[in-house]
């Protein structure tokens, strides 16, 4: 029986290291709308090839709009 891998790590460049963006804007809900799930869940790093720091950026800023109702918690 033949070994099958899961996940297939590729090498990505973070979208916002490269656009130099220094803070995510928790107000733009049509860019983190990109980074939610089919389930509105936060994808994971590996999903978004963002690197830690914006990564934390990310979800924080995707926390922050989902409190301001920007964006949904739950898919209906």
């Amino acid at each position: 029986m033949a070994y099958v891998q899961k996940f297939v790590p590729i090498n990505r460049e973070c979208v916002f290291c490269h656009n130099k963006v220094k803070e995510i804007d928790y107000k733009d809900g049509q860019m983190l709308g990109k980074y939610l799930s089919r389930w509105a869940k936060i994808e994971t790093r590996r999903r978004t090839g963002c690197c830690s720091r914006h990564q934390r950026q990310l979800a924080l800023a995707l926390k922050r709009a989902r409190f301001l109702a920007i964006l949904p918690y739950t898919v209906k």
